[in-house]
């Protein structure tokens, strides 16, 4: 069986999500298939989704996305 990668499991006519990002948790508000990065724009679906800001209410898709997007000059 061929394995999957992360964006093979949207689907192209998907809706994107509304979630309110909370510690350690998240609450979708809308119902939807995935969220967006919001440094790459990159979708990222919900149950891939590890990395958010809650001050902020943005999803990132990896842990550099959000180091970018603090503007700290940090490669991983």
């Amino acid at each position: 069986m061929p394995t999957m990668n992360r964006l093979e499991r949207i689907q192209p006519n998907a809706a994107e999500a509304q979630v309110h990002y909370l510690d350690g948790d998240f609450k979708v508000v809308k119902p939807g298939a995935f969220v967006r990065c919001a440094v790459t724009g990159a979708p990222i679906a919900l149950e891939e989704l590890r990395y958010w800001d809650v001050d902020r209410q943005e999803a990132y898709a990896t842990p550099q996305a959000k180091l970018d997007r603090l503007g700290l000059n940090v490669k991983l």
